[in-house]
This record gives C-alpha cells, structure tokens and sequence, in this order.
C-alpha cells in the first residue's frame, strides 16, 4: 500500500509548521504553506515532478514574502532597552558640565555621568536632552 502524494506533502506541511512554531526563523512556514498548498494541487494528478517544481516555486515566493514581512514587523516594533533607551529623553542638569568636562544629569530617579556634544559649559538645573552614549557617560546638549 502506497503513501498518496497528497498525504506526503500535507505531512511536509503540518511537520514545517509545527517547526516554525518552535523555532520562529521564517525558513520553516514557507514550507508548511507551500507543503499544503502543493498537497491541494496535487489531487488533479499532476505528475510528481510538477508537484516537487511546484513545491520548490511556492516554497521560495513565500519565504520571500515573509521575510519582508517580518523585517518590516522587527523593524517598526524596535525598542530600545537598557541605558540605549535614554537616548531623546529629557533630563536635568544636577551638577554643573564643565567645558570638555563631567558634570551629572539626573534621568528620571536616576543619576549619570554627562559630557556636553558641543563641548560648551551647561550649568546645574539646566535642562538637556542625551544624544548618545559613551561608555557609562552620556552625551548630551542643552535644550531650550
């Protein structure tokens, strides 16, 4: 008793889903849908190597497709975390930035080392905004 080709790819495409589902690389769905699309078509009697040639074509357009997809997701839900998150925030100036020197900008409840972009004097109470970060020092510029 022989396997029908119908059966054989919607097993390739249960199998490459649940895979995906496990290990979310975006390899693995493009032949799940391809694995079941190609197990639809080939109940019309297509010979096997169409349905192989088939399943190579759909297989390759949807892993296209969704890898756009999601770098397009990755890219937009992108966030920030840890000290890289504090850079746009406002803060203030807790202990005067000297010119080419350190002063401390206080960031929520929270205290850092800060250097001034332009190299410019930025007295205490003074409001800033941080630019980026160097180190354990952040950059920043005064704000009006």
């Amino acid at each position: 008793m022989a396997i029908e080709p119908w059966l054989i790819w919607l097993i390739i495409g249960i199998i490459s889903i649940i895979i995906e589902i496990f290990d979310p690389a975006v390899f693995f769905i493009s032949f799940g849908i391809a694995g079941i699309t190609t197990s639809l078509i080939s109940t019309t009697g297509l010979p096997f190597w169409l349905q192989a040639l088939i399943f190579g074509i759909i297989s390759f357009v949807v892993f296209l497709f969704m890898r756009r997809v999601y770098e397009r997701l990755l890219r937009n839900g992108k966030v920030e975390t840890n000290v890289y998150a504090l850079i746009g925030k406002t803060g203030i100036v807790t202990k005067t930035i000297p010119q080419d020197g350190r002063g401390e900008v206080k960031m929520g409840g929270e205290y850092w080392v800060a250097i001034s972009q332009e190299n410019i004097q930025i007295i205490q109470d003074e409001k800033i905004e941080v630019l980026a970060i160097d180190g354990n020092k952040l950059i920043v510029q005064k704000t009006n």
